[in-house]
């Protein structure tokens, strides 16, 4: 299975990596986000670690029964060869209706298919005031038009 844009990535190619990582995390739907990561693919989030793509759908799926009303903006900081950074910021109320922004850096690292087989992720939360959100987009896939991380001075 390949999944392109395929190493060694451009500018171009890593932003479109980022977008179509973007956009499944925003479906929340584990098993689609799952194929994206090779089947042995190795996880830190946060202080959990994770492996393989049975253990990437359970913790998705925690995440999400979590994670509210889950909306998500990745933006690339670097890339390399099979190698990209970025950075990210989401938000998310928990059942309380208590509002956060979650920010983070994650390194990604990819198969020569595209598919990542690592992927580290450094994330603290904020707690906001629903005032202060800035992701009111319908649930799902950002719209082309809404401003990315750095627009928004995130």
């Amino acid at each position: 299975m390949s999944r392109p844009p395929l190493p060694p990535f451009t500018l171009e190619t890593a932003t479109q990596k980022a977008r179509l990582a973007e956009d499944a995390w925003n479906s929340r739907d584990p098993e689609r986000v799952s194929l994206a990561y090779t089947e042995d693919s190795a996880w830190r989030n946060r202080a959990e670690f994770v492996s393989g793509r049975k253990e990437i759908v359970g913790f998705l799926a925690r995440k999400w029964a979590r994670e509210l009303d889950y909306r998500l903006i990745k933006e690339v900081w670097t890339w390399n060869e099979n190698r990209i950074a970025v950075r990210f910021a989401y938000e998310w109320r928990d059942d309380s209706d208590h509002w956060f922004r979650s920010y983070g850096n994650e390194n990604w690292e990819f198969d020569a298919a595209g598919l990542m087989r690592r992927r580290v992720a450094s994330i603290n939360d904020l707690p906001i005031s629903e005032s202060e959100r800035k992701y009111h987009w319908p649930l799902g896939r950002r719209p082309d038009n809404h401003p990315g991380l750095s627009e928004l001075g995130l």
